[in-house]
């Protein structure tokens, strides 16, 4: 294959051509989808603003973990539905290196929001008497910028490493870019890069799988030793956790093994699903999860509906 240029180089998205013969279908569906799951994050995240009762720190984590949907959201939809719609399925390297760039701090960011989530849930019904001097509002937001400032380091390294790879294809089985699909395609010895990836994700979903289940099991045991009402609401809350993490967590062991697995046995469709799950069960999941689940939350959504409808 000749090499590809990195200056005015395209890829071309394999999943979307996939798509072709119901394109119009297929944006309109993309379309519905975002517009809809981003009003509702947008709507939660607007309701934890402007209601008081809701400043603390849960709240704000939920909030982190909406707009982190919002972000994967507008980093993905927008140029699948444009590429849809005009029939295109090309991608410039500079635009694509972009997006390989937002995706992987959208799945990052998603990783740690759940795993410091966890870990005050843990605090809140571990410690109830001494919980709000130990994780404040303002701990809460630091927590926030720690796990932004995290994400660039994780994931501008790999990203780089890339960057300078010198590339021998252009078909990117995929609807959208990220990195290990751009790594297939280069030219050379990517073995470097390869483990890297291999050693950089196992030790990150490695540990933050650990530490959330710990914190999971140790909070679901000191539920079971305690029956009272505010036990039950604990155990309510975290089932609402675990519903989300477990999703999330899900496609994110699907998309990883995708690439270790065989790539000749794998279709283009089934690429493009198990790549688009991680993102629609942030997305869709996660505001029906905590907005319908989360008592307070709920009720304060129902409330500024009904002034609104009013």
């Amino acid at each position: 294959m000749e090499n590809v240029s990195k200056v005015g180089s395209y890829f071309v998205f394999l999943g979307l051509l996939e798509m072709e013969k119901y394109r119009i279908p297929y944006a309109i569906v993309a379309l519905v989808l975002f517009i809809v799951s981003t009003l509702l994050c947008c709507l939660i995240i607007y309701i934890i603003w402007i209601e008081e009762s809701l400043h603390e720190p849960m709240y704000f984590f939920i909030s982190n973990l909406l707009l982190n949907g919002v972000f994967g959201n507008v980093t993905v939809f927008p140029q699948v539905i444009v590429g849809l719609l005009s029939g295109s399925s090309a991608i410039s390297f500079p635009a694509c290196l972009i997006q390989t760039f937002c995706v992987q701090s959208f799945s990052t960011a998603e990783a740690l929001t759940f795993t410091t989530m966890a870990y005050d849930r843990y605090l809140a019904v571990g410690n109830p008497l001494r919980y709000s001097s130990i994780m404040t509002n303002t701990k809460a937001l630091n927590s926030i910028y720690m796990i932004w400032a995290l994400v660039f380091i994780l994931v501008v390294i790999p990203v780089i490493m890339t960057a300078n790879l010198s590339f021998c294809g252009f078909s990117i089985n995929n609807i959208f870019c990220e990195n290990m699909s751009l790594v297939r395609l280069a030219c050379g010895n990517t073995t470097v890069n390869h483990l890297f990836g291999l050693v950089e994700t196992l030790l990150f979903l490695g540990s933050t799988v650990l530490f959330v289940e710990y914190c999971y099991i140790r909070t679901l045991l000191i539920c079971l030793k305690t029956y009272k009402s505010g036990s039950l609401k604990a155990a309510r809350t975290l089932l609402t956790h675990v519903i989300a993490y477990s999703i999330f967590l899900m496609a994110s062991l699907f998309i990883f093994l995708r690439y270790r697995l065989n790539v000749g046995t794998i279709s283009v469709a089934a690429h493009v699903i198990l790549s688009i799950t991680g993102l629609i069960s942030s997305v869709i999941v996660n505001p029906i999860v905590y907005g319908m689940r989360t008592e307070a939350l709920k009720l304060k959504l129902i409330h500024n509906l009904q002034k609104v409808f009013s």
